[in-house]
């Protein structure tokens, strides 16, 4: 297998802005976990050795192959186990989580198809079984971060050279100008109690339109903190609030497979209809799964602008300037409270949660429509404030 070439340089400032960006440096009290594939090693071994000289402890942990995301099954368990194996997740697991205190997931795989086609009750399975762990992993600080594989490369239809300049471009990149430009909206979606999503139906040309509930929500600023590279304003709406359609144009890839063309449509903030012109059947695992993937966890506003070509997967295509996303399942605690672990934060989800404004689920998947020149996107309202997209950015329309 071709390994991607990239300069020593290169990985040295990437990691640098993993660990003092995302993660705000590391002392000796930290135990940090890195984990990605095989293929991701040389960044992975650059930042466990920049862990060890600030005096942190480096916890990696390999992925299997086989493993979308290192889950605590890979797909061999969800195509063969049955379903007392699969909710018997050995205890080092949730131990080892448990310990670390911050988490760099490095995400990249050598074979994106070894863990495709799998049935919708076995998808929902994995991500079921994995659930209490996802929870320890992002009550911690945490980051992710994208390493070019051939296999990504083939994925997006790309050159491995020219999939790796883009990627390095990008991640080598000082993620603190980003912040200005979602300074600017930040504060009219902090304000809006409702916002209304326009997008057109391409084979008929219908009007679409998709309303949602922001006002017991915060905005909160994505620039290089939780991913990276990064560039996103986004917010978790009322579960309960969604009322409309939405049409969905921009490709993403998904457990092995493409996902193009979704059509959603919500009452009383559940999705009651759908269609995917291409990967419907991997849309049904996803909002299958349980009764949390029914509904919205986020909606979202991509705000990098250096962002010259639409990538599949989520981490790139969810921050392309001038796009829009939201996303089927969990909402996000910092969306609602300013600090989930305090006493106050944890009664204030409680209440929010037994109400259906919080959304739990064991899904969080993005979806993106375009709101650029030819995209599906035709308008966005936050009350009565427009936004609009100019340069590749959105902005108020005053």
């Amino acid at each position: 297998m071709q390994e991607p070439t990239i300069e020593t340089k290169d990985l040295e400032t990437w990691a640098d802005f993993l660990l003092q960006h995302s993660l705000g440096g590391i002392t000796k009290t930290d135990r940090v976990m890195i984990k990605g594939e095989r293929i991701c090693w040389p960044l992975m071994e650059v930042l466990e050795k920049k862990i060890i000289q600030a005096g942190g402890i480096p916890d990696v942990l390999l992925v299997p192959p086989n493993n979308d995301r290192g889950r605590v099954w890979s797909s061999a368990m969800g195509r063969h186990g049955t379903q007392a194996q699969i909710e018997a997740g050995p205890n080092w697991v949730e131990a080892r989580y448990a310990s670390m205190t911050k988490y760099i997931e490095i995400l990249g795989a050598e074979d994106p198809s070894s863990y495709a086609g799998m049935k919708a009750d076995q998808v929902a399975a994995l991500a079921l079984a994995d659930r209490p762990y996802s929870t320890l992993r992002l009550a911690k600080p945490w980051v992710l971060t994208l390493y070019p594989s051939p296999g990504f490369a083939a994925m997006e239809g790309l050159s491995l050279e020219d999939y790796v300049s883009f990627i390095i471009a990008a991640s080598t990149e000082d993620p603190a100008p980003l912040k200005e430009a979602e300074d600017r909206i930040a504060p009219f979606i902090d304000k809006a109690s409702q916002v209304v999503i326009d997008t057109e139906h391409p084979e008929d040309k219908r009007p679409l339109s998709l309303r949602l509930n922001l006002e017991p929500s915060r905005a909160v600023l994505s620039y290089g903190l939780r991913n990276f590279p990064d560039g996103e304003v986004f917010t978790s709406p009322d579960a309960n609030s969604a009322e409309g359609e939405i049409f969905i144009d921009l490709p993403v890839h998904y457990g092995g497979a493409d996902i193009q063309g979704i059509y959603l449509k919500f009452e009383g903030g559940r999705i009651v209809n759908y269609k995917a012109a291409e990967g419907h059947e991997q849309l049904t695992a996803i909002i299958e799964t349980d009764d949390g993937s029914h509904r919205l966890g986020e909606v979202a506003f991509g705000m990098n602008p250096g962002f010259d070509r639409v990538l599949k997967h989520p981490l790139f295509v969810e921050k392309v300037g001038g796009t829009l996303h939201i996303a089927i399942g969990m909402s996000y605690e910092n969306c609602f409270v300013e600090d989930p672990a305090s006493e106050a934060g944890k009664e204030a989800l409680k209440k929010l949660t037994e109400q259906g404004i919080y959304n739990q689920s064991a899904q969080h998947v993005d979806i993106v429509a375009d709101f650029r020149p030819g995209g599906c996107g035709r308008k966005v309202m936050l009350d009565g404030q427009e936004l609009v997209v100019r340069d590749n950015l959105w902005v108020p329309a005053d």
